[in-house]
């Protein structure tokens, strides 16, 4: 059986492929590196972290990008021997307008080298490609997106586009053409195209990203359309019912087995109460697809469910999981790991054995050069422990343990000094961009290791330390739920100013705010969960 989520925690936007016996899942990333994360599997059960594809400047600069801004929705399909990875880098998107390039970028293997990303467009985002190889087809290429017009009066999803892209020269030829403006549910993104039995599928979100989210399905003879609606309804949506355990269901991508067996992979959520906030962020389910007689893909009463039957493959267990404590003894940081806005590179990060070096780095609000290492929070009961050592000068020089969602709310727990030098350890939050100091604070000794532990235990998250003697708990109960898509939302005066697209982290950070060149050592970092309410 495959159990839902196959991906939990910030995990959106899955495409789902296949090459061969292997399957891949890629999903978006936003302002963490390395951009677009790639699980493998090959039973469709157990699924496995490979990392991520952009891991440097040279295939993705996220310098300056808003929070929720960066990768958006990519596309990874196969042809030609190569893998294509198609994404948007969303530079703006307050305010009524929207920055966003889209690029191309290939490889002979998923582990890489990948090419230079070259442009596409900036018309729209959520791309995808599609190759009509299929018995049928042609032969061509074809690029998907939704179109975004930000003139006011008008929709900004405006519909989804397609335009030949030429895979020898890695241009596109032609004009775009929409060939659908989506379902009454209005906000037609995300697009997929499939070809069977002589019928072009058009595959999208619709809805929002939110608890209206949902998939809908159109056909066409022809691949310029015109498309028909699905009389049935959407192919797969929670709107409906408020009590079903994965909700905001929608944004569809599908894959066949070489036995003719159909999956859609698909964004869900857990939210804490009903329709309350998503701590774990949008994560990536799995349904079965089956084709009704007259050609219509269906998922079973259009929900998604917890548990589904697995395809009829060979077991392919996932290797050992990663250890509960990574003790930083491997040249680079595995595949759990981000960075917040900059790649893990030597100029602020250092792994060796029994330490991980973090050169301080920008301020919890800048956007240039934050030094944050963090991995997803993947269930609603969990901890993270490690030991630092820092030798703060001033108030300016910071380094500790964080929870952290976007640069307007988060919780930390860090070691700092005093006006006069000496280190005292504080716990500090930001909760829509406004600061709350906590007592009490701790004074600490010159030079000795402080170990920082975080629990979170939804909807609260607590904070404790070891200096010596053994944990000792602070006296505070802190709302983890400021960490959420429906917190970090934000709207003034009717305009967008801030999106929630990604989820908790739990991290590692460290500030350098008068830029002396202060590092701290971390020995180690546990990740654990609880996984009691989250079968």
């Amino acid at each position: 059986m495959i159990q839902n989520p196959v991906l939990r925690g910030f995990e959106p936007d899955p495409a789902i492929l296949r090459v061969g016996d292997d399957y891949y899942l890629a999903t978006s990333t936003f302002e963490w590196y390395p951009g677009v994360r790639i699980h493998h599997s090959r039973d469709l059960v157990n699924w496995r972290p490979l990392g991520g594809i952009l891991d440097g400047t040279r295939l993705l600069d996220l310098t300056g990008v808003p929070d929720s801004g960066g990768i958006w929705a990519p596309g990874l399909s196969y042809a030609d021997g190569l893998f294509h990875l198609v994404f948007t880098v969303v530079h703006t998107y307050a305010e009524g307008w929207k920055d966003l390039p889209n690029h191309i970028t290939t490889a002979p293997s998923i582990e890489g080298p990948w090419s230079d990303p070259v442009p596409l467009h900036g018309r729209g985002f959520d791309v995808s490609l599609f190759h009509d190889d299929g018995p049928d087809g042609d032969g061509r290429s074809w690029l998907l997106n939704m179109r975004f017009d930000w003139r006011p009066g008008h929709d900004s999803f405006s519909g989804i586009e397609l335009q030949e892209y030429d895979r020898g020269t890695r241009t596109l030829l032609g004009e775009p053409r929409t060939i659908s403006v989506g379902t009454a549910a209005g906000v037609a993104e995300g697009p997929h195209l499939y070809r069977r039995d002589g019928w072009y599928y058009l595959v999208h979100a619709e809805g929002g990203t939110g608890y209206e989210h949902g998939a809908a399905v159109a056909r066409s003879r022809s691949l310029f359309g015109p498309y028909e609606a699905d009389p049935a309804g959407p192919l797969l949506t929670s709107r409906h019912d408020p009590t079903l355990d994965l909700q905001k269901a929608g944004h569809c991508s599908f894959v066949e087995t070489p036995a003719g067996q159909w999956y859609a992979a698909h964004i869900v959520a857990r939210p804490h109460t009903e329709r309350g906030r998503c701590v774990l962020g949008r994560e990536t389910a799995l349904q079965p697809v089956t084709w009704t007689e007259d050609g219509w893909p269906r998922i079973a009463g259009a929900v998604p469910a917890v548990t589904v039957p697995a395809p009829a493959l060979p077991p392919a267990p996932a290797p050992a999981r990663t250890p509960a404590t990574d003790l930083f003894d491997t040249p680079a940081l595995g595949p759990d790991w981000s960075t917040l806005r900059r790649p893990a590179g030597p100029d602020w990060i250092e792994p060796a054995p029994g330490r991980l070096r973090i050169r301080g780095g920008q301020s919890p609000v800048g956007r240039r050069t934050p030094s944050l290492v963090a991995r997803r929070v993947t269930a609603r009961r969990c901890s993270f422990r490690t030991s630092v050592t820092f030798a703060p000068r001033t108030p300016d020089h910071m380094a500790g343990l964080t929870a952290y969602y976007n640069t307007r709310n988060w919780h930390y727990l860090h070691v700092t000094a005093e006006d006069d030098g000496s280190p005292v350890l504080r716990a500090l939050s930001c909760e829509g961009g406004h600061l709350v100091a906590h007592r009490p604070e701790v004074p600490l000794t010159p030079g000795r290791a402080v170990v920082l532990h975080a629990d979170l235990d939804l909807p609260v998250l607590r904070f404790s330390y070891d200096t010596g003697p053994g944990m000792r708990a602070l006296p505070l109960e802190l709302d983890a739920t400021i960490l959420s898509d429906e917190h970090a939302d934000e709207f003034h005066d009717g305009q967008l100013r801030v999106l929630g697209f990604t989820g908790a982290m739990l991290g590692l950070w460290a500030q350098d705010l008068d830029g002396t060149g202060v590092h701290a050592d971390f020995a180690y970092a546990t990740y654990l969960t609880t996984p009691d309410r989250d079968a």
